[in-house]
């Protein structure tokens, strides 16, 4: 199809019809089973123009399923002109204007009563056929003859004019014969299955006609949110059972959605198990009573990653193949809209139902922690119930900080779990700060609770609470100290002698993240060369070296202190070091599992040795 402009050198672009509907009808949608709902919502918008004109008019929508499918409605229906132009002019809008003309300029002022364009919508049909047939009669005048419209996929049609027979009252059938390898698509179980899944919250009465011509209603009734109920208890169980067979779970709690600009209404079910925050999320967005999509992340913002919607909206945007929403400013505006929403429900618990805000935070509280960073209004009412890892067990930071007046914390998991026990036993308050988002938020405790103090903990602030023995027993250890010093410092680590509770705890090794990164630093700096050593080189900083702290108060520690023997000093430094090494539950180096497995194997040789000359020597 081409023409040719009167102006010099100016043309028209060539379109080749074939190609232009097998690319939008195989590529623009995401599954065959689209066309139904494309068929669906031309019903719809038909019936919604029909109802402009005479708000009494019928509003029905019947789907015959099998070998010869069909989809019928009462709506406006088309005149020959309209036919021309509509559907045969791909792309062109079938918005009508309230009069019921066909308004092809007001995409924008006829969104709020139209779902999609019928134009691109009924391509998706080509999709199992390679033929439709439309037969419509306008409901603009009385006379208005019955027209028959058949379009191929190879971008041919023709029209002929029916008796008033073919069709006695106003509105439109599609018929199409489903390709063999599309068959499927049509059967009666899979039609009333997808016209459910589109169509259960559409505002017209939707039936489904099997083989053997049983009526199954497809929307009997209307949405819990949109229904009257006899009392509050009875909403919610309606809401709680619509979730059950929405999304098969049982909610923690549904928090109603209503945003009247906008025509939203709908229901965000709280999980009632916690789900990682990447996970994408499953909202149902229907436009109009149709569904659009059944994922559709964009509609809350990130950190409600807790809840699933459920919504019917007038004004929201769909994408050019209806299965997504169009980012404008309208849906930025619903997100934050929905977002204060749940924040407000969030925020409520605490003084309406504080039961519940437990059985919430123990399953959410990663995404109560998440949202409390940005939003001062929220940590202030739930930083206080909020769990974490500390000394004491795993409690409330507002339990913790009366304990404690000035709170340790841990930047890692791995500190956290050096120091948990010996900080305990010396009553030391330390929080676990390794996890997603606990530093920040328990160094923001000062502004909650005045007169609260927190700091990052340093190992250096567990060493001055562990107690110094005495001068007769650092002297009586000082040869096997120097051992010890010695062969620990291959390691970048010192050796002091203490004594701190638990008296169980043979060695305690006091790191940290930043000194280990300057080690592993420097020992890539003295195995590179050239210009790469440099760069390592100058990168070099003074950091505290790890130290292993002996516990003079553990037995085992005692007696190997008083050992004469160097090389089982020295199997025994290893031991106790390795020891340590284990209980910071951190990755171990090659040379670390080396000294585990060397000092295992000396002990058991030393051991056997022993048992060999203690044991009797046999009668000759």
């Amino acid at each position: 199809m081409s023409s040719t402009n009167n102006a010099p050198g100016a043309h028209t672009f060539q379109v080749d019809l074939r190609g232009l509907v097998d690319l939008l009808s195989h590529h623009l949608y995401s599954s065959p089973r689209v066309y139904l709902r494309e068929l669906m919502q031309n019903a719809v918008d038909a019936i919604s123009a029909r109802q402009a004109l005479d708000p009494a008019a019928p509003a029905t929508i019947t789907i015959k399923a099998g070998a010869e499918f069909s989809v019928t409605d009462s709506g406006v229906g088309l005149s020959e002109a309209d036919v021309h132009t509509f559907l045969a002019t791909i792309g062109r809008s079938s918005k009508r204007t309230a009069d019921g003309g066909l308004d092809g300029s007001g995409l924008a002022q006829a969104r709020g009563d139209f779902i999609g364009q019928f134009g691109i919508g009924l391509l998706a049909c080509f999709v199992v056929a390679d033929e439709i047939t439309v037969v419509s009669r306008s409901a603009k005048t009385p006379d208005a003859p019955v027209i028959e419209w058949r379009g191929g996929s190879d971008g041919r049609y023709t029209i002929t004019t029916l008796p008033a027979s073919a069709k006695p009252e106003p509105g439109t059938t599609v018929t199409l014969r489903p390709r063999a390898d599309a068959a499927e698509w049509t059967t009666p179980g899979r039609v009333l299955e997808l016209a459910r899944h589109y169509g259960s919250l559409l505002r017209h009465q939707v039936t489904v006609v099997d083989g053997g011509g049983v009526e199954i209603p497809v929307n009997p009734s209307p949405a819990p949110w949109a229904a009257s109920h006899g009392s509050p208890l009875a909403r919610r169980e309606a809401l709680t059972a619509y979730c059950r067979s929405t999304f098969d779970f049982t909610p923690l709690d549904s928090i109603e959605l209503d945003l009247p600009l906008v025509g939203l209404r709908g229901v965000a079910y709280v999980l009632p198990d916690a789900v990682p925050p990447s996970r994408q999320a499953g909202h149902r967005v229907h436009l109009k009573g149709m569904l659009v999509s059944d994922t559709a992340p964009e509609l809350l913002p990130d950190w409600a990653f807790f809840v699933r919607c459920v919504v019917d909206a007038d004004s929201l945007r769909p994408t050019a193949s209806r299965e997504g929403l169009y980012a404008d400013e309208t849906l930025a505006a619903v997100r934050d809209a929905l977002g204060a929403r749940i924040r407000d429900w969030l925020t409520g618990l605490s003084a309406s139902d504080p039961a519940l805000l437990h059985r919430f935070i123990g399953a959410h509280h990663l995404a109560v922690k998440s949202l409390a960073r940005h939003d001062d209004e929220l940590l202030r009412m739930l930083l206080p119930w909020l769990p974490f890892e500390t000394t004491d067990g795993n409690v409330t930071l507002d339990e913790f900080a009366r304990a404690h007046p000035v709170v340790l914390v841990a930047r890692t998991v791995e500190e956290f779990r050096q120091v948990a026990p010996i900080a305990a036993a010396a009553g030391l308050g330390v929080v676990n700060g390794g996890y997603t988002y606990d530093r920040d938020l328990v160094h923001r405790l000062p502004e909650i609770r005045p007169g609260s103090s927190v700091a990052d903990l340093d190992p250096g602030t567990v060493t001055a609470h562990l107690d110094a023995v005495s001068p007769d027993a650092e002297l009586a250890a000082a040869a096997f100290l120097a051992v010890a010093r010695e062969v620990v410092g291959r390691f970048d680590c010192d050796v002091v002698l203490r004594t701190f509770h638990p008296a169980s705890a043979p060695a305690l090794l006091l790191d940290n993240r930043e000194a280990r990164h300057e080690r592993n630093r420097a020992q890539l700096a003295d195995e590179a060369d050239g210009l790469w050593a440099d760069i390592l080189g100058s990168l070099r900083s003074e950091v505290p070296r790890a130290q292993l702290v002996l516990n003079h108060l553990n037995p085992l520690v005692r007696r190997a202190a008083g050992i004469g023997h160097r090389e089982l000093a020295v199997t025994a430094v290893e031991a106790l070091y390795g020891q340590a090494l284990l209980l910071t539950r951190r990755p171990l180096k090659s040379s670390e599992s080396a000294l585990l497995n060397r000092s295992f194997i000396s002990l058991l040789d030393h051991a056997m040795l022993g048992h060999e000359s203690a044991a009797p020597h046999e009668e000759s």
